[in-house]
């Protein structure tokens, strides 16, 4: 009743699939696991505001017809899925970086804490990234208007507030998601402290998985 009333033909159908969806391993998630694994759950929280404008940006584009726009446009959709790929080869290759130079220090000698992510000069930077992650995937765009317009009554005479609806839901399922991947990953950075070389691995594992996904982003097609 709920659903219908809001112009959504199967809310709970809708519900399951964002969640399956949300559990998917992706750059987003394993960016904010990451980072909080290594510099806290403030850091974590930066980083998954970075996600969540990110999205939202991209349901109101997906809504507001850009989807459309790249459908009929495949040099605009290869200009921003190629620099999406670069930008996540960029930060894969960076975390490559720091892992090696974990590996280079003194066997298992623990890690310094972090600092209060580098002062001022970077508060921003793990908002600044996932943001950037997040935008630069015009799968993302594609995916959300061909996902939502499922659920959406054609009959119902303001489909936005629909839109807006499925949106805050995807949202919400997204916000507890990442709340458990940030704190899990904090629980992680004790261990991590005290094992440089296990820093070093799990570190040098997700740079791989961020090379990985900016391989699939390159090889993804409109269809």
């Amino acid at each position: 009743m709920f659903g219908h009333a809001l112009g959504i033909t199967d809310i709970w159908t809708y519900v399951f699939g964002v969640i399956f969806i949300i559990l998917l391993p992706g750059p987003n998630s394993m960016y904010v696991l990451s980072l909080a694994a290594q510099r806290g759950v403030k850091a974590g929280y930066r980083a998954a505001c970075g996600v969540f404008v990110g999205d939202t940006v991209l349901m109101v584009l997906s809504a507001a017809g850009v989807a459309s726009l790249l459908k009929a446009n495949p040099l605009l959709f290869s200009v921003v899925k190629y620099g999406g790929a670069a930008y996540l080869l960029y930060i894969g290759i960076g975390m490559l970086r720091g892992a090696w130079s974990k590996l280079r220090a003194r066997g298992d000698a623990p890690v310094e804490a972090p600092q209060a992510d580098d002062g001022e000069r970077s508060f921003d930077r793990p908002f600044r990234k996932a943001l950037i992650v997040s935008l630069l995937n015009p799968k993302a765009i594609l995916f959300f208007i061909s996902f939502f317009i499922q659920f959406v009554d054609p009959a119902f005479p303001h489909p936005a507030l629909s839109f807006v609806v499925l949106g805050a839901i995807a949202q919400c399922a997204s916000f507890l998601y990442l709340s458990t991947l940030i704190f899990a990953g904090a629980r992680l950075a004790e261990h991590f402290r005290r094992r440089r070389k296990l820093a070093a691995g799990a570190a040098s594992s997700v740079g791989g998985l961020f090379i990985g996904f900016s391989v699939k982003l390159a090889l993804a097609t409109m269809s």
